[in-house]
């Protein structure tokens, strides 16, 4: 079966073009589509894909709240959000709300089956504006304590500082000239020192704490 999708849209035509896309991926399933966001939970729970291709501005409910919603019932699913908008106000919440990706309509077929496989990897992926966004605007949530940050060794925090501008393990290893593995440990150890649960809130707890 491969990666199990379900794509979330409100545009027929775009639906239906990633579906005749994603299908010649032999690595790829496409197991259900849904028109908003009410759908996509419903279709979420009952089918229980690997990864949801998420809309963000559809009918019934949006898919920020669709997005909420779903990694509360079902945390194994991963969300990469496809849509028009990179600004604070899209990006942020839809990165609290859960999301493990953020990319924009205009990405390149290819690069969308290389998201789709980096996040099943346990990546995040977030386009540079939307990277842009966070920088820009720091969140306004409070701050985690100062402390953390101190227990981090300076490769830790040259690797947070990294993740932070969306990068994968394999450019941070080049960045860094270190291995993949060792790109693993650090962000093992990153998580668990920050109290943490995945990478995209190590990017936020980064731009917080104006770390680069």
């Amino acid at each position: 079966m491969g990666i199990r999708l379900l794509i979330a849209d409100d545009h027929h035509v775009v639906r239906r073009g990633l579906v005749f896309f994603l299908k010649t991926q032999k690595d790829i399933t496409i197991i259900g589509e849904a028109g908003n966001g009410k759908e996509a939970v419903e279709l979420a729970k009952s089918l229980k894909p690997d990864i949801i291709l998420m809309d963000l501005a559809m009918p019934e409910m949006d898919g920020i709240e669709a997005t909420r919603i779903i990694k509360s019932d079902e945390p194994n699913i991963q969300i990469l959000i496809l849509t028009s908008f990179s600004d604070k106000d899209h990006v942020i919440p839809a990165l609290e709300a859960g999301a493990s990706g953020y990319q924009l309509k205009d990405i390149q077929p290819d690069e969308l089956v290389r998201c789709i496989k980096s996040i099943m990897n346990g990546e995040n992926q977030l386009h540079p504006k939307a990277t842009s966004s966070l920088l820009a605007n720091l969140s306004k949530k409070e701050s985690l304590p100062k402390s953390r940050l101190e227990e981090l060794t300076k490769r830790e925090k040259d690797v947070l500082i990294e993740i932070s501008q969306g990068k994968s393990n394999k450019e941070i290893a080049e960045s860094l000239f270190i291995t993949e593995k060792t790109v693993k440990t650090h962000v093992s150890n990153i998580l668990s020192k920050l109290e943490l649960s995945d990478r995209t809130q190590a990017a936020l707890y980064a731009v917080k704490h104006n770390l680069g």
